[in-house]
């Protein structure tokens, strides 16, 4: 289908995107400079058809945030506390137990499973935390800690990043989640985080991961001091990492909420760009497969109309999201199956239940 744009600047993207072919820095720079944002949703939406078609993804699964201490206390946090803090909470793994099991009947897919920086915890902490959850839940995915937890677990344990990670698989870590890039920017590192690892030091620790095998997802966070170069940029180095492992499962843009952080004086991002820049992603980002409208963080309303920016899946339905609520979202902190399926058939799409690696389950779930 031959794409239409208001703003004839975009037409040789248009074209590039027509027949397929990868785009550079200027092109992206372009995007996010344009306000055509019809043009560019348009160009994104006819990847994610000729992709998935007329259908979207969406997971059951639970968030377990083990500990808000953190070592880092990132600018940008509202979620991390000092040990001596009053707020500060570490859950043994036996209260983490507790928490799964409160929701054993619950057909839940996976377990999201990140946390802070807690200079208390044993290694050991972590291989029991991963072998109780495999015993209680043993057909569920654990996706588990951040490329920055990986960082610091192989500190921790006196081991190459690549043996922590198998010791971790072993005990029974089946996938990661793609935080802790935050922006990849030395600048932006050194203002807002610079007790955490960097740019070079987070695609290496991801890079080791893809090579255990294990997949990942990847993140960026936007709406703070970053510039349209920085995020762009950071798009590009997740692509190229890509090209050369593989190991990309989905990327997530996370739009910065301020609220309760150092930086509470910026106000929160706006749908025009949240949508642009689901839609940059799935534009530029063409050899990751899946985009997410992760909607904890933009809200149920905008993520569903994403799906017509370039996003092809919701996420899911979280159960207790602590971050980004901590930060001022005022999303619900879990949604229902049900909920899940209305947002998108209500969109006039189809639902696909999955599990972490895009296998549709929906004839083996349950009700729930």
């Amino acid at each position: 289908m031959k794409i239409t744009c208001n703003d004839t600047t975009l037409i040789p993207i248009a074209k590039k995107v027509e027949a397929g072919e990868r785009l550079s820095f200027e092109d992206g720079k372009a995007l996010y400079l344009s306000q055509d944002l019809i043009s560019i949703g348009n160009m994104a939406n006819q990847v994610r058809k000729k992709r998935y078609g007329n259908t979207a993804y969406f997971i059951y699964n639970q968030h377990i945030n083990y500990t808000n201490v953190c070592s880092n206390m990132c600018s940008f946090c509202a979620y991390a506390e000092e040990e001596n803090s009053e707020k500060a909470y570490t859950w043994s793994v036996d209260q983490i137990k507790q928490r799964i099991m409160d929701r054993i009947e619950e057909p839940i897919r996976e377990l999201h499973i990140v946390g802070g920086l807690n200079r208390s915890l044993p290694f050991s902490y972590f291989t029991d935390m991963l072998a109780m959850i495999r015993q209680i839940r043993p057909t569920a995915t654990i996706k588990a800690f951040t490329a920055v937890e990986i960082d610091y677990l192989s500190a921790l344990s006196g081991a190459s990043l690549e043996d922590t990670v198998l010791t971790l698989k072993q005990a029974g870590l089946m996938m990661m989640p793609g935080g802790g890039a935050e922006v990849m920017s030395d600048r932006v590192h050194d203002n807002l985080f610079p007790k955490k690892i960097g740019k070079d030091r987070w695609l290496e620790v991801t890079e080791a991961v893809h090579r255990t095998g294990l997949k990942t997802n990847a993140t960026m966070l936007y709406g703070h001091i970053e510039t349209l170069d920085e995020r762009v940029n950071h798009l590009l180095s997740l692509r190229t990492l890509q090209d050369r492992t593989s190991g990309f499962s989905a990327f997530i843009p996370l739009a910065f909420h301020s609220q309760n952080t150092k930086l509470s004086h910026i106000p929160t991002t706006n749908a025009f760009d949240d949508l642009k820049t689901i839609a940059i992603s799935r534009l530029i980002l063409d050899n990751i497969p899946h985009i997410k409208a992760y909607w904890v963080m933009i809200g149920e309303k905008l993520a569903q109309t994403a799906l017509f920016f370039g996003a092809d899946d919701l996420d899911g339905t979280i159960i207790e999201e602590r971050i980004t609520h901590t930060a001022g979202a005022k999303s619900a902190k879990g949604l229902s199956r049900k909920s899940m399926e209305h947002l998108i058939t209500s969109a006039g799409l189809e639902p696909v239940e999955r599990d972490s690696f895009y296998n549709d389950v929906r004839d083996l779930k349950g009700e729930a």
